[in-house]
């Protein structure tokens, strides 16, 4: 592609990514303050709980007792682990604004991807134990930060503690948007129980070839349909992203797709899935950012990084399935 081609197309991808805009933010309401209001996130909450005994969170449905301190594929009992919380710069453009997004990284994972960039947190479980009320205070504190939304980054496995944990923030005041960054592995039954608590979906979808995801994320061969599901439903509950009037993110799905050398993760029929299934204007992140780290530097087809040419065949794809809101590296 000639320079002057490849500006343009570019050009016209980042241009396509300006959300739509949705009412300001004074009026905005979290859409968890309304379910406390009704008494519905007390329920939700005793009901995540009651899983603990036989743990089905996650696709693995592991089936242990996680209350009685015994650990399945993520290693978590039910005491939740944090790695850390913080404002990050680093997210889609919507969820950093000005003052970042407030995020809080939980320990351990239910994918444990070969090439995972997080490993010290995601495989090691690197991070301190904290109770519910203590989550709720990282919550508060980063609000008080100036932070735009409280963002969940690996909730799926202790989902309930995140909950529980909204319920002690909610009467302190919280009322930013929350939002869900997870790795696309969420039974669908989970995630209906979500609707009316998640303002934000960020879901991962990692691999469009079942054979891919079983040999480079610990055996989940079922992942492009899991993933494919839950996503359609966090979009039936959000819809396509909304902003306020400063382009702030305020409810909607952000999807984000990692281009896989030798295009391993099928981005090609990604974006397709995204166009038929979900909507033109879901707003996708196309990400470049790969690099070989944990295990990934010992498998020949995962040690290196992706060409220049292979990100630009990605965005002709996602150009050419007609999706119009590409957020681009």
């Amino acid at each position: 592609m000639e320079d002057s081609t490849r500006r343009e197309f570019l050009g016209a991808a980042l241009a396509s990514a300006a959300p739509r805009e949705a009412p300001a933010r004074e009026s905005f309401e979290p859409a968890y303050r309304r379910l406390e209001r009704s008494g519905a996130l007390a329920t939700r909450a005793r009901e995540l709980y009651s899983i603990y005994r036989s743990c089905r969170l996650c696709p693995r449905r592991c089936g242990v007792d996680r209350t009685l301190g015994q650990k399945g594929f993520c290693s978590s009992t039910s005491r939740a682990r944090v790695f850390s919380a913080h404002p990050h710069f680093g997210e889609e453009r919507p969820l950093v604004g000005r003052r970042g997004s407030g995020t809080i990284f939980f320990s351990n994972c239910n994918l444990l991807c070969a090439f995972c960039q997080n490993w010290e947190i995601n495989h090691r479980g690197d991070g301190s134990f904290a109770g519910d009320e203590a989550i709720a205070r990282l919550m508060i504190g980063l609000q008080d930060a100036g932070c735009h939304n409280i963002n969940l980054v690996t909730p799926t496995h202790i989902l309930p503690n995140i909950i529980g944990a909204l319920r002690y923030a909610v009467p302190r005041g919280l009322r930013l948007p929350l939002v869900y960054n997870c790795g696309g592995y969420e039974p669908v039954e989970i995630i209906r129980l979500l609707d009316g608590i998640v303002d934000i979906y960020l879901p991962d979808f990692k691999y469009a070839d079942g054979a891919m995801a079983e040999k480079y994320s610990s055996g989940a061969r079922d992942y492009p349909e899991v993933a494919a599901e839950a996503i359609a439903e966090m979009h039936r509950q959000v819809g396509d992203l909304a902003v306020d009037q400063n382009g702030i993110a305020l409810r909607g799905l952000i999807v984000r797709h990692l281009v896989l050398p030798g295009n391993i993760a099928g981005t090609d029929r990604f974006v397709r899935f995204v166009a038929d299934k979900l909507s033109r204007s879901t707003y996708v992140n196309i990400m470049a950012q790969y690099r070989p780290e944990y295990q990934a530097r010992r498998i020949p087809e995962l040690s290196r990084r992706i060409t220049a040419a292979e990100y630009r065949q990605a965005l002709r794809w996602a150009r050419e399935a007609g999706l119009e809101r590409l957020d681009v590296d």
